[in-house]
Formats: C-alpha cells, sequence, structure tokens
C-alpha cells in the first residue's frame, strides 16, 4: 500500500467525478447536487512507475504488482458542518483515517450551482479549513478536562499531553490548523499525530479547472498555488472532465494520442501521485524474481529492517540482512546475477537506510 487519501471539498467542486476517474470506476454517483455522496467511498489504484515494468523485463518476471493507492471520496463539506450543518460532522471522522487530505477546489466557471453562490477556491479552502479547526478545537477541549484530572493526580505522561494539547489550542483559537506547529515540535511531533487531528493531515490542494486551462492552469489555481506555498502544502491543476475521459479509453497510445492534443503530458493521476509522495515523504523499493517484480512503498528514512517489515512481518521480526543494488545499476548492467558477477550487490544490516529505487532481496529467520 502506498498511502490513502481522503477527498474532501464542498459540495459540487468534482470531488465524486474526480474520484471515479482516479479509480475508473463509477462507485460514487457524481451529480449535479449536493451530498450525493452519502458513505464515504474508497478505491484502490496501481501507482504508474515505469521503472517497475523495466524491472520486470529484466527478471522475465511472470507477474508485474505496483503499488497500491487508495482514494477515499468523503461527502462534501458545506459552512457549519462541525455544528452539524449540511450532512453534519459524522464524515470528519474518516478524514482521521487518511494519511493526507486531498483538497479539491473549484477553479472553473460555469452552470453547475455553487453551494456559496460564486467561484472562490480561496474562500472554499478556507471555508473547508475553518471547520476542520472548530472540530479539532470541540475535540480537544473534551480531552483537556480528563488530562488535568490525571496531571492533577501526578501522572507525568497526562501533564506533558496537557501541555501539548492547550498548545495547539491556542494555535486553532489563533486560527492556525495543528499542521503549522508540525515543524516546531520536533520530539513532541509523535504525540501531535497521536492526538489524531483533522488540521493535522498534510494537504494537497486539487485545482480543478476546465480543459483549457488543464495544461497552465488559470486565475483561480493560480490563487491556491500561492495559498499552498504561504501553508507549505502541496498544489496540482487537473481537470476531473478530463480525467474522466482518459478512464474511459482503455488503449495506452489512444490516452497519449487524447492527452496530447490537449497539451498534455501524462494523467493528472501521475501528478497527484507525485506531490503526494513528495508531502508525505514516500519512497519506492522493488523485489524482483522470476515470479513477480513489485514495487513497495515506505517513509523516507526508513531503515532496511523496516521495509522488509512492509512484506511480512516475519522478515522485519528475523531481519538477518538486505542484499540490494540501486535501480540504474541493476538496469545497467543487465539483471541480478550480472550484478552480483560484477560485486555491485551489496551486504546491509540493520542500520542500512533505504533509498528510493532499491531492490531488495531479505534474509530472515524466525
Amino acid at each position: 500500500m502506498g498511502f490513502n487519501c481522503g477527498i474532501v471539498g464542498l459540495p459540487n467542486v468534482g470531488k465524486s467525478t474526480l474520484f471515479n476517474a482516479l479509480t475508473s470506476t463509477q462507485a460514487a454517483e457524481a451529480a449535479n447536487y449536493p451530498f450525493c455522496t452519502i458513505e464515504p467511498n474508497a478505491g484502490r489504484v496501481g501507482v504508474p512507475d515505469d521503472r517497475l515494468w523495466r524491472l520486470s523485463e529484466i527478471g522475465q518476471s511472470a507477474r508485474t504488482v505496483p503499488t497500491q493507492l487508495e482514494f477515499v471520496d468523503i461527502a462534501g463539506l458545506v459552512r457549519g458542518a462541525s455544528q452539524g450543518e449540511g450532512l453534519g460532522n459524522q464524515f470528519l471522522a474518516h478524514i482521521r483515517e487518511v494519511d493526507a487530505v486531498l483538497h479539491v477546489l473549484r477553479c472553473f466557471e460555469g452552470e453547475v450551482t455553487h453551494v456559496e453562490g460564486s467561484v472562490d477556491p480561496v474562500r472554499d479552502a478556507e471555508t473547508v479549513e475553518t471547520e476542520l479547526m472548530l472540530a479539532d478545537m470541540e475535540s480537544l477541549e473534551r480531552r483537556v478536562q480528563a488530562a488535568m484530572k490525571r496531571a492533577r493526580g501526578g501522572d507525568r505522561e497526562a501533564k506533558a499531553e496537557l501541555e501539548l494539547m492547550e498548545h495547539v489550542l491556542t494555535a486553532l483559537r489563533d486560527g492556525r490548523p495543528a499542521r503549522a506547529l508540525a515543524k516546531d515540535l520536533g520530539d513532541q511531533r509523535g504525540a501531535l499525530d497521536a492526538l489524531f487531528l483533522l488540521t493535522s493531515k498534510p494537504v494537497l490542494y486539487v485545482c480543478n479547472v476546465d480543459e483549457g486551462s488543464a495544461a497552465a492552469g488559470n486565475e483561480h489555481s493560480r490563487r491556491v498555488d500561492a495559498l499552498a506555498a504561504e501553508q507549505g502544502a502541496e498544489s496540482v491543476v487537473i481537470s476531473a472532465d478530463i480525467e474522466a475521459q482518459v478512464a474511459q479509453l482503455q488503449d495506452a497510445e489512444e490516452k497519449a494520442e487524447f492527452l496530447e492534443s490537449l497539451g498534455l503530458t501524462e494523467p493528472g493521476l501521475n501528478k497527484i501521485i507525485r506531490a503526494g509522495y513528495h508531502l508525505l515523504g514516500l519512497i519506492t523499493f522493488f523485489t524482483v524474481g522470476p515470479k513477480e517484480a513489485r514495487a513497495w512503498t515506505v517513509r523516507s528514512g526508513a531503515t532496511a529492517p523496516e521495509a522488509a517489515g512492509v512484506i511480512h512481518t516475519d522478515f522485519q521480526r528475523g531481519f538477518i540482512k538486505a542484499e540490494t543494488v540501486g535501480y540504474d545499476t541493476f538496469v545497467d548492467l543487465g539483471g541480478e546475477q550480472a550484478c552480483k558477477d560484477a560485486g555491485r550487490m551489496r551486504q546491509e544490516g540493520k542500520d542500512y537506510t533505504v533509498q528510493d529505487g532499491d531492490i531488495f532481496h531479505f534474509r530472515f529467520n524466525v
């Protein structure tokens, strides 16, 4: 599994159209009225990576298995959602379960009804962010009371947790999301994550533009780019309508020709994945053999045993060593045996830090 992201946004911004296109399904009903998504829909897609197919070819693998990306389409939020407006805050809980928030913003004009009556993506972003901050404040205010009681009883962990929660509450009351504090927390970053706050999730803004603006964006998307840069977030420009059309094409060459006719070099999905990987600090490693070539995802900075654990917990528990070689070396020399013959296959231990594109064979004993 690569990572999962919750698709959020106001009603009628193109969330469900995008979800359907990205997952090549019609699991989420797209319609020109609010709240057509009344249950969170989840869909997984293979992460496109040309390296995997090259490795599979060299290794003459019977199967090729990409790493997976999961999208969760969450019902449209509206102003007042944290207080029960629209479909209420029942959907906010779904956001707590994802790794990142994929915030779709309407950056196109047209006849589709906008819940706020006009197109203003920055305003829309602030509306959703405010609702998430209000929900976090309500959650923390309840938990602070319980932590205060435990802290008075001498519970050191409760005292540390209370200090952190009060620090976050101050920021939220000042209009700053919890993720804005992450860089300053240092060793306490893990404690912040443990609070499972909605606004601690990293954000990827997806500017949904008209077809004519898909290649270069427009004035609306440029405003969002500036907002993302200010927040340290990521932003991408796509057209959900184009993605829907691409999803209906089965032939790869036909897809490429269609995209080229619109001045595009790749589907929007690729841009979303790259931005998401960068946002979350993810990298890819590979395993290659005659039975299977497979891509795997780990956090940047992961050790060899942690990478082994992504494949199976027994691999991490009984880790002995990792035989590894970089992607470029593997391809240049023409495969595993050639790398061994050239003395380029390395033996790495428990302290080895995984590099993007590493190809592994793990040795373990349980």
